[in-house]
């Protein structure tokens, strides 16, 4: 497919209103219960784009990333809302685009209300994909966010350009745990100890900590042997249109 297609493409998608939301559960392991679903963006199934990455690539390249991401968010919480999902959604936000001169704010807010959804409800996911070097305007864009009732969560800590100066510097009530990390904890003794490290930071930060990519049952085992309260994965439920919204069956091995 050459680019001009590709484009073409991504233009029938936005303007037909033709994204997917598919909602993955987060889970407590102490109460044995969903805490909350993180929202993620697909193309129309039949579509060249629609794999994620693909899909915001070629956006970013386009200068159209804002545009996608905000349609993403207005689906998101439409489908959230209408499904009368229980706990907090997750949005996923890049956040070069809170630092762009143009960037609006509000829009998100706006969003929940029509959508009837508190603020109280909701987490900033920033997910990094390009280097961050104006820290001092994405903490003030955060502290918008919070000022209006938002979390905030840090996606993929470990794997991203500086993500441990992100965790420093914007002080996040959530971290969450780069895959990599979870894949295989219970052969990997160094892993359990960057995983312990991270516990312990996080509880010096007051902040909660995700493990995501659990996908064994001796990976959910070690991690809640470690005190790992929250948890995602394909072993607790994979990304679904409609995803599980009660007590899950996995969990009784953490009984």
């Amino acid at each position: 497919m050459t680019t001009t297609e590709q484009l073409s493409e991504l233009e029938r998608i936005l303007a037909h209103n033709l994204l997917n939301t598919l909602f993955q559960p987060i889970v407590s392991l102490a109460g044995k219960r969903i805490h909350g679903y993180e929202a993620l963006t697909r193309g129309p199934s039949n579509s060249p784009l629609h794999a994620p990455l693909t899909l915001f690539s070629l956006a970013r390249n386009a200068g159209r990333l804002n545009e996608l991401e905000m349609a993403s968010r207005a689906r998101a919480c439409a489908q959230f809302s209408r499904q009368r999902f229980p706990g907090t959604l997750y949005l996923n936000v890049c956040p070069e685009l809170l630092v762009e001169p143009g960037h609006q704010s509000g829009r998100t807010l706006q969003l929940l209300q029509d959508c009837g959804i508190e603020p109280a409800r909701v987490v900033i996911e920033l997910t990094e994909q390009t280097p961050i070097e104006d820290f001092d305007l994405l903490q003030r864009a955060l502290r918008h966010y919070r000022a209006m009732g938002f979390s905030i969560a840090l996606d993929d800590l470990g794997a991203g350009y500086s993500s441990l100066r992100l965790w420093s510097e914007l002080r996040p009530d959530i971290v969450k745990i780069d895959r990599h990390f979870i894949d295989g904890i219970h052969l990997d003794p160094l892993k359990r100890e960057f995983v312990g490290s991270i516990l312990r930071m996080a509880q010096t930060a007051r902040a909660r900590v995700i493990a995501e990519g659990v996908e064994q049952l001796e990976e959910l085992q070690v991690l809640a042997g470690m005190g790992v309260d929250l948890v995602q994965g394909y072993l607790l439920g994979r990304p679904q249109e409609q995803p599980a919204s009660e007590k899950l069956r996995d969990l009784k091995v953490c009984a």
